[in-house]
């Protein structure tokens, strides 16, 4: 399948705190979960096992994430993409 890039925010109703992250790369069903960053990511793989998307439910580093993929496009889509408040900053 082609790409398809969209990014969907949950937020606290009351707070307005980030509550998870979830960017689309491609339209299609979740066949496969990997879990990544002791859970604060999951990516999602459709049967081909080509990456359909990641949520992310907390802080992560960012060299977790763009290791899930290859391709330079979903790097920089979910890099340009991610809250601050979501992103842990390498030590």
């Amino acid at each position: 399948m082609k790409p398809s890039f969209a990014i969907s925010v949950c937020t606290n109703e009351k707070t307005g705190d980030i509550m998870a992250v979830y960017f689309q790369v491609r339209e299609g069903k979740a066949t496969e979960v990997r879990e990544h960053c002791e859970g604060a990511a999951f990516a999602n793989y459709n049967r081909k096992g080509e990456l359909i998307g990641v949520e992310l439910l907390a802080p992560c580093k960012m060299s977790v994430l763009t290791r899930i993929s290859k391709d330079a496009n979903v790097k920089r889509f979910i890099r340009d993409g991610i809250p601050r408040k979501m992103e842990l900053v390498a030590s």
